[in-house]
């Protein structure tokens, strides 16, 4: 059975058959710029992380003894490593990519490239990384990052042309907010002269002051009526794959949602699962739904078969949800899992298995 459908036969049964598919470590704290988006480090925020939390960072040991366990629960393909900052600021990120990469694992790292030495990266064999782009021309870039004003857009330039004149197809990633809706269309043709690999769009996630630079009802109309036609012929002309049905889909939900509930199901309970700094255990990316810890030194291995871990699939199972579901970081996973499960089983059993039926 291949590990895709191993998957969907754990959300038809209710319960996982193998290990997660994929799991996100995050490795550091901390960041090199403060994007206005950004939950952690905006300059918006009504309230500023502290320091301390700051500057914690994942143990390398603990990494490794992660790995270890998932190893031998089995059903892991991929592993992402990523942070609540940017992970390329932990000294020994490239000891902890070099211990993914012995494993025949996907290795995806999610980055603002800034501080990656392309040389290392390419060595390593890194599969894929997700850069965050999130503009197309340095005024939109610096007004994204307000800490970027001494010539980064130049640098993430070079560095994503050094990627593409080595042959390497990258990820780009846009998270779509005031300050950049305009450029759509430039946001493809980046990513067509910089040869990446696909476009992923995300209507941006506010809260904790960060709204004020969410889109307005006219920005948004812009976009359905302007934009997002003008970036998928874009896309059409230069042969670039993006996501723009689900950018359209997150720009048509009520208010500060970025995500209808419910439409099409939680699936994360059964494909995916993040660990913190700290060791918390998440079922998806949302910090609030944890479902254990490893500082205990608890193994994974026990949680992911817990009572705790199987009353959340549960519920999200029985159309149940949680408030940071309106947000959801796992909206695009979600909805490529909801077809494949659709295909399979139909879409009566789709709506069985969502609590929709």
């Amino acid at each position: 059975m291949k590990r895709r459908d191993e998957t969907l036969a754990g959300i038809d049964a209710g319960v996982p058959l193998a290990g997660p598919e994929t799991v996100h470590v995050d490795l550091v704290n901390a960041c090199n710029t403060n994007c206005i988006t950004c939950w952690d480090h905006s300059p918006l925020l009504d309230t500023s992380r502290p320091a301390a939390w700051k500057g914690r960072r994942a143990r390398t040991e603990d990494v490794e003894r992660l790995l270890c366990d998932l190893d031998e629960l089995g059903g892991l393909r991929n592993v992402i490593l990523s942070g609540m900052g940017e992970p390329f600021l932990h000294p020994a990120i490239y000891d902890v990519i070099a211990a993914v990469k012995r494993r025949p694992l996907h290795l995806t790292i999610i980055t603002n490239l800034l501080l990656v030495d392309v040389r290392r990266v390419l060595d390593l064999g890194v599969d894929q990384l997700l850069v965050g782009v999130h503009a197309a021309s340095r005024e939109a870039y610096e007004a994204f990052h307000p800490s970027f004003t001494r010539g980064e857009w130049d640098g993430l330039l070079s560095k994503l042309r050094a990627f593409r004149d080595a042959g390497r197809r990258f990820k780009q990633v846009y998270v779509v907010c005031s300050v950049n809706a305009h450029e759509l269309p430039e946001m493809v043709a980046l990513a067509a002269e910089m040869n990446a690999a696909a476009v992923t769009f995300k209507r941006a996630s506010l809260k904790g002051g960060t709204q004020a630079c969410d889109l307005d009802d006219r920005a948004k109309r812009a976009l359905l009526e302007d934009g997002i036609p003008r970036a998928r012929e874009a896309a059409e002309r230069f042969g670039v794959v993006t996501n723009l049905d689900i950018l359209e889909r997150q720009l048509r939900t009520a208010g500060g949602e970025t995500t209808p509930v419910g439409d099409p199901g939680c699936f994360m309970g059964f494909a995916y699962a993040r660990v913190t700094v700290d060791g918390d255990v998440l079922y998806c990316c949302d910090p609030s739904i944890r479902v254990g810890s490893l500082a205990s030194g608890a193994r994974f291995s026990d949680l992911w078969r817990s009572a705790s871990w199987q009353e959340t699939r549960d519920l999200l199972r029985a159309g149940g949800s949680f408030p940071g579901c309106a947000q959801c970081g796992k909206y695009n996973q979600n909805v490529t899992i909801g077809r494949a499960f659709e295909a399979r089983y139909g879409e009566r059993r789709l709506l069985e298995v969502t609590g929709r039926a």
